[in-house]
């Protein structure tokens, strides 16, 4: 018999939101099933059950938040005992030596059996519920649990905050006697859409998606950000790609694509700019002497930002291995944390979904990250007579304006384009 609790969640992550379950009260369960999805800021992770048994008791619903190390359910024996089923009894054959006596206990031992009671309770409270009765100023000695164990969440709390006022009714009658205070109309145009006839839905923000947008805020607030732009000559790339990328599927049984190549040329770029690859650590700057590098990946669930660790010391075919594993892991939902975390400088690709032109929004604590768009012909002057058409592409980087200055960042893009049209020169900058 064992409590199925939230196991650690990694740096950092000290709660979760339960996503769904995958079993009921009453299934039985071997050890390593997996028993329930949780939903953190960054990945979902399975909750597997530690011993063989049977659910005997689901404490923590879906949608709810729970920390690390809370229990939020119960396996059981294969005959229904849960852990802590001594107290329970204990308290059933008190109920029934006062049915005996008619059902309604003696006065005498009512005090002593609601102290009992008040202590079994704040005992049983998750780290959730006694959080919020203390932010309430709520005595947990006085939630009623509706856990078949005792034991009080969230969800109690709230519904004894919620009562508390109509208990309190009473003992004002003056107070209840006077007319409520009329409000006003709302304005014009402020009614909800569901007042004009018009259907609306009301939808939950998932946990990371709530996460992606404090982030995003907080980058915004916290960074001076600015975005410079450049525009670079896909020719040589595009010539390559078509004349090798066969022989070098063959070879290394991956396809030759763009992102090694940006991947390369940011390397090359953050060595001459190490500004760019820093970070602010207070007062202080950690000057990053390593090459990290996130690739964002658009996910059923929202944007991550897996990372290819020690990126200048893989070769192009290496790159594009390791993109491709952790870009099917995202869309997959099976990164791990250390995947995720860290990373030095970001690449996003919004060339992918036809972007033109945009400006990205730093990845913090990171002070750069460069944008990729769609690649589109346009006439292109190559001498002040002759014009041709070009697969052009804008790039964007968006950089920490408190330690870059605008010379720095003009210098890492103008960087980034000579090394893209001019591939050669990866092998020896990237």
């Amino acid at each position: 018999m064992s409590e199925i609790k939230v196991p650690d969640l990694g740096e950092s992550i000290s709660e979760g939101t339960i996503y769904k379950w995958l079993v009921k009260e009453g299934d039985t369960v071997g050890q390593g099933d997996v028993l329930a999805e949780l939903e953190t800021d960054k990945v979902n992770l399975e909750i597997s059950a530690e011993e063989d048994g049977v659910i005997s008791s689901i404490l923590r619903q879906a949608g709810e938040n729970v920390a690390v190390g809370e229990a939020i359910g119960i396996i059981g024996s294969a005959d229904g005992a849960a852990v802590g089923g001594g107290k329970p009894e204990a308290a059933s054959a008190a109920t029934g030596s006062s049915a005996s006596d008619g059902g309604k206990p003696e006065a005498a031992s009512a005090p002593a059996a609601s102290e009992g009671a008040a202590a079994g309770s704040a005992a049983l409270a998750s780290p959730g519920a006694r959080k919020l009765a203390r932010e309430r100023g709520i005595d947990l000695g006085e939630v009623s649990a509706r856990d078949p164990i005792g034991r009080i969440g969230q969800a109690d709390v709230n519904g004894h905050g919620a009562a508390v006022p109509e208990a309190a009714a009473p003992a004002a009658p003056a107070a209840a006697a006077r007319p409520e205070p009329v409000k006003p109309p709302a304005p014009a145009g402020k009614a909800p859409h569901a007042e004009d006839g018009k259907a609306t839905e009301r939808k939950r923000m998932s946990r990371r998606r709530l996460t992606i947008a404090s982030r995003l805020v907080e980058a915004q607030q916290t960074a001076a950000m600015l975005t410079t732009f450049n525009e670079v000559d896909m020719t040589a790339i595009l010539d390559i790609r078509k004349r090798r990328k066969d022989a070098f599927k063959e070879k290394h049984e991956v396809g030759l694509g763009f992102m090694s190549f940006f991947t390369k040329a940011v390397i090359g770029a953050l060595k001459a700019y190490p500004l760019l690859n820093a970070e602010i650590d207070g007062e202080d700057l950690l000057l990053k002497k390593y090459y990290d590098i996130g690739i964002a990946v658009a996910a059923k669930e929202g944007l991550v930002v897996p990372v290819v660790r020690d990126a200048d010391r893989l070769s192009f075919p290496e790159i594009e291995r390791k993109i491709g594993e952790l870009a099917s892991k995202a869309r997959a939902n099976t990164l791990s944390l250390p995947e995720l975390q860290g990373g030095t400088f970001t690449i996003t690709n919004g060339g992918v979904f036809g972007s033109l032109l945009s400006t990205p929004i730093l990845n913090t604590p990171q002070v750069g990250i460069l944008g990729m768009h769609k690649i589109q012909l346009r006439p292109i002057a190559l001498d002040e007579e002759r014009t041709a058409n070009r697969p052009m592409m804008y790039v964007a980087l968006s950089y920490d304006h408190r330690i870059v200055d605008g010379s720095e960042a003009v210098g890492f893009l103008v960087k980034v384009k000579e090394l893209l049209e001019d591939p050669e020169a990866l092998l020896l900058e990237g």
